[in-house]
Order: structure tokens, then C-alpha cells, then sequence
């Protein structure tokens, strides 16, 4: 599958936010300690579109960016179709309407690294797209971290050059 720039509506979404670098989260679990607890907080959140999960990586505006250097706020979440009753101690984050390269990661979690290598290194830059400040990852049924068989939906807000 080829990576494909499409259009996504502004949506919101409900869940937990942190600030860290990579080295930072891998070194904690924070990733998998903060899903661990939007899954047990799950009833709270109302309205919810389904059981899928977002993870939204919020990008400081460096040059030089390193996310294994520089903090960056990760906010791992529920899509909500009504932006009310946020439970104490979860955030609301509205993703606004922008176009969005995708592609789906085929692997273990652990070689996310090389989709996101191939993304922003390569495709972005061959064809005439730049990234803004953010991206997502799409986390559904196909979710299976540690699996041969996982799959991920990638997303990077982008903007003509």
C-alpha cells in the first residue's frame, strides 16, 4: 500500500495527555501506562465513536527537532462525537480539519520507527508535502503491539510546499 494524502473534518477527542521525549516514554511505558488508563476510564467517556484509539504527538515549533531529545506532548484518547462531560483528570483536544498523509503500518510496534523514518525522511519531501506540527496514530482491532500481524493507521498533517 502506498502512502495517500486525504482530507480529514475537525474531530475531538477525550483522553489523557503527557510531555516527554521518546527516550522518555520508553524508558517509563508512559504510552502503555496512560492507554492502561483510558481503558479502565472508558466508561466515563461519553460518547464515544467506537473503541478505537488515537494518539496525537503534538510538536514544539524547533528547527531542529529531535523527539528523542526534545519534550512533546503525547494525548492518547477515545474520538468523541460531543465534546461535553470531560471526566476529571482527562483532557478534550480538538484535531482540526486539515489533509493528512496515511499509511497503515504493517508489524510490530517496535518498527514503527521505519514507516515514520519512510514518512517524514523520504515520501513527504519526493512529493512536494511539508509536515505541521503534529501527527496521529489510529489505534482499532488491528492494534496488536507486539504481533507480526499488527496494524497501525499512521496520520501527518501536512501543507503544500
Amino acid at each position: 500500500m502506498e502512502p495517500k494524502v486525504m482530507k480529514k473534518e475537525a474531530f475531538h477527542v477525550i483522553g489523557y495527555q503527557f510531555e516527554a521525549n521518546l527516550r522518555g516514554i520508553e524508558e517509563g511505558d508512559l504510552g502503555k501506562k496512560t492507554l492502561a488508563r483510558l481503558q479502565e476510564n472508558a466508561g466515563s467517556i461519553l460518547n464515544k465513536c467506537g473503541n478505537h484509539v488515537y494518539l496525537v504527538q503534538l510538536y514544539p515549533m524547533k528547527e531542529d527537532f529531535n523527539a528523542f531529545e526534545d519534550k512533546f506532548t503525547q494525548i492518547i484518547g477515545y474520538e468523541v462525537s460531543n465534546a461535553i462531560d470531560v471526566p476529571e483528570g482527562a483532557i478534550l483536544h480538538t484535531i482540526p480539519e486539515n489533509f493528512y498523509v496515511t499509511y497503515t503500518h504493517q508489524g510490530p510496534e517496535a518498527e514503527l520507527y521505519k514507516t515514520y523514518d519512510y514518512l517524514y525522511g523520504k515520501w513527504l519531501r519526493e512529493n512536494g508535502y511539508a509536515p505541521i506540527r503534529y501527527d496521529m496514530e489510529r489505534w482499532d482491532e488491528r492494534y496488536k503491539p507486539d504481533d507480526s500481524d499488527n496494524e497501525i493507521d499512521v496520520f501527518i498533517a501536512v501543507q503544500k510546499k
